[in-house]
């Protein structure tokens, strides 16, 4: 997997081939063919590993405690932080760009990372309203704005190549904060978990 991932991630989907995983992961192809099935599947299950790191931050159970505020800066920095590293950057360039020859590409990465993502934070916002923390009534839907709210320009600066400023993305996620909660937050409380 992670042999895999390393490709997908340098050279992108069309240059990856099968054979070299393989050797740099010192198994044969049909290691590779037995486990994932074809190339495609090997796609999908390195882009879910990659995700995985990112997942914990949505995680219920790991969620660190405290106010639905600390817990939202902590999930937006840590996104930002996630898509803002180099090899994201270039993947997700990649990807785009082999989009274009081939929509499949595309939408199985929507649908091993960001669509997966999307879940497992809207299962977070919708267990925070549960828990009386939110008022939301489409968790889809608010996750979407957290996200569109605290990636901003940062996210489009940092595609084309501009130095983001840790201080503007602190700014930004803040301010993202401040506008999901007096949107959403139940009571015009902060409580703790």
């Amino acid at each position: 997997m992670e042999a895999a991932a390393r490709s997908f991630f340098e050279d992108g989907y069309a240059a990856s081939s099968i054979e070299k995983i393989a050797a740099d992961a010192g198994v044969s192809k049909v290691t590779i063919y037995n486990n994932f099935g074809d190339k495609r599947a090997l796609f999908t299950a390195a882009v879910e590993l990659e995700c995985e790191k990112m997942r914990g931050h949505f995680s219920i159970d790991e969620m660190e405690r405290g106010s639905i505020r600390d817990r939202l800066t902590v999930i937006g920095k840590g996104m930002f932080a996630f898509l803002s590293r180099p090899e994201m950057i270039q993947f997700e360039r990649r990807i785009a760009a082999e989009t274009e020859h081939d929509a499949a590409i595309g939408h199985t990465f929507l649908k091993a990372g960001p669509w997966r993502m999307k879940k497992a934070f809207s299962a977070f916002l919708a267990h925070a309203s549960a828990n009386g923390e939110l008022t939301i009534s489409d968790p889809d839907l608010a996750a979407e704005q957290f996200v569109s709210m605290c990636k901003g320009m940062g996210d489009l600066e940092r595609r084309f190549g501009a130095d983001v400023l840790p201080e503007d993305s602190d700014r930004r996620i803040a301010g993202a904060v401040d506008v999901f909660l007096a949107a959403y937050q139940s009571g015009g409380r902060d409580s703790p978990a």
